[in-house]
């Protein structure tokens, strides 16, 4: 049996259904489904119990669409920046001359059509997966009562559309609920002019002028995305710099990109207020008094948690002050019997997080092998253009002290492949400790930074060093060699070192 094994796997309750362990899944994302999967496996009964359809944000209105969205911006970005380096000539009609940047055009309409299907298809995958395993799915809002039974069971009461509502008895619950978009008080989203990013993917034309509040990662995907599709962007940033939370040296490039494809970049600018005019258009007013005009008006200023008004803390579920539900390593929240996964965590806002939170929570309770979660060998990814992506330790990380480490940042300049492809920006940077030269994190500035990204990610889990690294084959010319020659140039420096 693996670390964290639960009190109480093999203790003999005796189960009113017969012995079969009951688990309520309450939230379809990914840290529900994916827990579904695995309960299932390990025969459980499970019910999910879900509003929206299967998948959650992260299917429907969140990463699926919005990189459903970046593909098309890709194409565009790829064509307009080097169709005239690589030799592609252009006779058609399209062809401006005095817009030699803007070859072809964008169906935004059609575009968000194809968003939606995609999406839609892969939340009905999910659900015949998951009914396909033996679980149930319910459409409904859950709320866990308070208390337990003599044998530890909860109860958790769904609410269905027409108001009525079932008790379920779970053995175990996994609170997976999500969040939703943060609102500016006086910016609240009207679904026309002044929207949020659930809401861009029901836009038939193209905003001429975007204003994007935030530069997070949804601002700075969304900015970009809509920049490369045609509209004229200003991204307004309370911070210093674009995506303040990531790599220094990856947001100076993408905010260098930004700057020179043509979009605004506010920096040091929060804004107050959002109204549309008389004019039909939307001013953005800044604290400072400032205003900026546009037709749109993205609001991308982080998320809520989903955990209001669903009786988590009269059942002895912690919340912490931004509402987001305390665990620990294994997924347990601070109430016996009861999980939580996902976004309404706040551990870390990716599916990938999610879907191992949720698979952890039934590992545990099911008494099956676990690993604690560790966040350090995570990979994520900004897909921007370029992506940015980052495994285990950061910059701010080496800088703060948390952790010693060597550093080496090689531009992709220098790369071959990058420079036949007409790739002009981007970075390869490892860090690895001193002395033994394991390898402790990485950075990806590229085009499918989110794929090469990978074999970073396989040191980090493996504790390889730039030794290992350094001597294993790369393809001739592919971007992947920029990754061994940072690790033959770590490697050198660590000879330097010793000697």
């Amino acid at each position: 049996m693996g670390a964290g094994a639960p009190s109480d796997a093999g203790s003999g309750w005796v189960r009113d259904n017969g012995g079969v362990t009951r688990i309520v899944i309450i939230g379809g994302g990914p840290g529900g489904y994916e827990a579904a999967l695995v309960a299932a496996q390990l025969g459980a009964e499970v019910t999910v119990v879900d509003c929206d359809g299967l998948g959650g944000a992260s299917v429907l209105t969140d990463c699926v669409p919005s990189k459903t969205l970046i593909a098309t911006a890709e194409v565009m970005t790829n064509f307009d920046s080097s169709y005239e380096e690589l030799g592609i000539r252009v006779e058609d009609k399209t062809h401006d001359p005095d817009d030699p940047a803007r070859v072809v055009g964008v169906d935004l309409g059609k575009v968000n059509r194809r968003v939606k299907r995609l999406a839609l298809a892969q939340s009905h995958d999910i659900t015949a997966s998951v009914t396909r395993a033996g679980g149930r799915v319910m459409r409904g809002r859950g709320r866990l009562e308070p208390g337990q039974a003599v044998d530890g069971s909860r109860t958790v009461t769904v609410t269905v559309a027409d108001g009525s509502q079932e008790e379920l008895t779970a053995d175990a619950v996994l609170v997976a609920t999500g969040g939703h978009p943060r609102e500016i008080p006086d910016a609240r989203p009207d679904g026309e002019r002044i929207l949020n990013w659930t809401q861009l993917y029901d836009l038939e034309e193209q905003p001429e002028e975007l204003i994007v509040i935030g530069s997070g990662v949804t601002g700075a995907e969304f900015a970009g995305a809509y920049q490369a599709l045609g509209s004229q962007v200003t991204l307004v940033s309370s911070r210093d710099r674009v995506l303040p939370g990531e790599d220094p040296d990856a947001a100076a490039v993408l905010e260098d990109v930004f700057r020179r494809r043509g979009m605004n970049v506010m920096s040091r600018s929060r804004a107050a207020s959002a109204k549309r005019t008389d004019d039909d258009r939307v001013e953005v007013t800044l604290q400072d008094g400032r205003t900026i005009s546009g037709t749109h008006c993205l609001v991308a200023v982080g998320a809520i948690p989903n955990t209001a008004d669903m009786g988590l803390e009269e059942a002895g579920v912690r919340l912490r002050e931004s509402g987001h539900i305390w665990t620990d390593k294994v997924s347990r929240t601070s109430a016996p019997g009861v999980y939580a996964a996902g976004d309404c965590t706040g551990v870390l806002a990716l599916a990938s997080v999610a879907a191992m939170q949720g698979r952890i929570a039934m590992y545990h309770f099911l008494g099956d092998t676990v690993n604690p979660l560790d966040l350090k060998t995570v990979a994520a990814n900004i897909f921007t253009d370029p992506e940015i992506a980052t495994v285990g330790y950061s910059q701010a990380d080496v800088d703060k002290g948390a952790i010693e480490a060597r550093v080496v940042k090689l531009p992709l300049l220098r790369n071959p492949r990058a420079k036949m492809q007409g790739i002009r920006d981007g970075f390869v940077k490892l860090f690895c400790r001193p002395g033994t030269g394991i390898i402790v994190g990485g950075v990806v500035v590229a085009p499918r930074a989110s794929e090469l990204i990978h074999p970073i990610a396989i040191a980090v889990d493996n504790n390889l060093t730039v030794e290992q690294i350094a001597n294993t084959f790369t393809v001739y010319p592919s971007l992947t060699g920029s990754i061994a020659e940072v690790a033959r140039q770590l490697h050198t420096r660590k000879l330097a070192e010793l000697h």
